[in-house]
């Protein structure tokens, strides 16, 4: 968890390793050249212009009480209906491709039964074994 207790801390620390490495590097820079001593503090200069100091972020809780919150009750009439449009579009179409699917299904019986009630062969022939035979041996030719 991020608290302000947590963040002032880190912050503390970063500044203590700043601090540190801040006096290494002028320790070391006793044994370095006039000309590049200045550059290298006129580059120091540059980079503390640029840094960036971070604001404190105020992040809102919000406290559930109560339950509220459960089927989207926490947000009124809107909420409810924000959360119950979609499903009962979900319900509706579920009962749209259920009900197009039965449709397609009879007419293709509907189909099937005209084919064998117009056709040339009377309905018993079709289920005499012999004319599975005659059916393989036409296939055949």
């Amino acid at each position: 968890m991020n608290s302000p207790l947590n963040t002032a801390a880190s912050q503390h620390l970063i500044n203590q390793f700043g601090a540190r490495v801040a006096s290494q590097l002028d320790h070391a820079l006793q044994g370095i050249p006039g000309d590049v001593s200045e550059r290298l503090r006129a580059a120091r200069v540059q980079a503390l212009a640029r840094r960036r100091i971070p604001e404190s972020v105020h992040v809102p809780v919000v406290v559930a009480q109560g339950g509220g919150a459960i089927l989207g009750g926490g947000f009124g009439f809107w909420g409810r209906a924000a959360f119950l449009i979609p499903l009962l579009a979900l319900t509706l179409g579920l009962l749209g491709i259920g009900n197009l699917q039965d449709q397609l299904r009879a007419s293709e019986i509907a189909e099937v039964d005209a084919e064998l009630l117009t056709g040339d062969l009377p309905p018993s022939a079709y289920t005499d074994p012999g004319f599975a035979q005659y059916l393989k041996l036409d296939a055949k030719d």
